[in-house]
């Protein structure tokens, strides 16, 4: 605020300014990850911003007046033309880059067919449990959601 030096908070992940004694926190950016399931099966993307052909869950950030579970219904239709129902959340995951935090739930298809967006999404399909392709390991949060999925439709079969 006033243009002097800042230093490392004596407590805090922050900086401090000792002239004005205003303190600076890292900015979060909120965003969720979904993923979405039919009976055995679940829907995976491969991202624009993937480097490789790995499929992943949908993911968004939420925007300033929306719900997480706003954003998960608005992100999905957005990027593949899907209408869910049955949000349920799951876990968090703190991403540090760019200082993200990642909210992950799981949804049910509602209705709609796949029609990807082509701006995020090169590629979008339905993926069986048990024929699943190439997906983020496990120490990620879309990796646990799909472990996760995994592990409940091998237990029902």
């Amino acid at each position: 605020r006033c243009g002097a030096p800042t230093q490392q908070h004596h407590r805090d992940l922050a900086r401090h300014c000792t002239t004005c004694s205003l303190d600076f926190y890292p900015r979060l950016s909120p965003c969720i990850i979904t993923l979405v399931t039919r009976g055995d099966y679940c829907l995976l993307a491969w991202h624009n911003r993937s480097k490789t052909r790995r499929y992943s869950c949908l993911a968004g950030f939420i925007e300033p007046g929306e719900t997480p579970e706003e954003t998960l219904i608005r992100e999905v239709q957005e990027e593949v033309a899907i209408i869910v129902k049955g949000v349920r959340y799951h876990s968090s995951q703190a991403w540090p880059f760019p200082g993200q935090l990642m909210l992950g739930y799981f949804a049910e298809y509602d209705s709609g067919k796949i029609q990807v967006d082509r701006e995020e999404i090169i590629e979008a399909d339905w993926f069986r449990f048990d024929q699943l392709p190439e997906i983020p390991p496990p120490a990620t949060i879309s990796g646990r959601l799909i472990e996760e999925f995994v592990r409940q439709r091998k237990s029902s079969h």
